[in-house]
């Protein structure tokens, strides 16, 4: 039983993980207008979805400790952008655009929910994988008379 937690914990969590990414190439066209020298948001965009892409492959193909160290990494940090840029109206920070945004698309609802997903997911899978205790009690069957 828990073979198969493990393997749907994985695909669950890459699957939210590609979701991300798919939204993300699909809107970078659509927001690479950048001042000179500065980085437009279809540029972060990109590297977002990369960042998503290679991270589930690692979380399927590894769905080690540090596979979803870094899927919560990716997940939970693009979740926190998409949320702090919807309430908050932060002004560019050297190279990085304004990305302030107050507004609900199908496109970008479906990345929120993957992103937020995916950052449950990765905790849930860290918590499959933390070592365990030393000098834990660990109970072993009595041998019966005979055997």
């Amino acid at each position: 039983m828990g073979v198969y937690i493990s393997v749907a914990l994985r695909l669950l969590t890459a699957l939210a993980l590609f979701i991300d990414a798919g939204v993300h190439l699909f809107l970078a066209p659509g927001y690479n207008n950048a001042p000179p020298g500065g980085i437009s948001q279809g540029t972060l965009f990109l590297l977002e979805a990369a960042a998503a892409l290679v991270v589930g492959i690692y979380v399927l193909v590894r769905g080690s400790r540090a596979a979803y160290a870094l899927a919560l990494l990716v997940a939970a940090s693009a979740f926190a952008a998409v949320m702090l840029y919807y309430f908050v109206d932060i002004p560019a920070i050297g190279p990085i655009p304004a990305m302030y945004d107050p507004v609900w698309f199908f496109s970008k609802t479906l990345s929120a929910v993957a992103e937020g997903i995916g950052t449950l997911l990765a905790i849930a899978g860290l918590v499959r994988t933390a070592p365990r205790r030393r000098g834990a009690v660990v109970e072993r069957p009595t041998p019966r008379p005979g055997t």
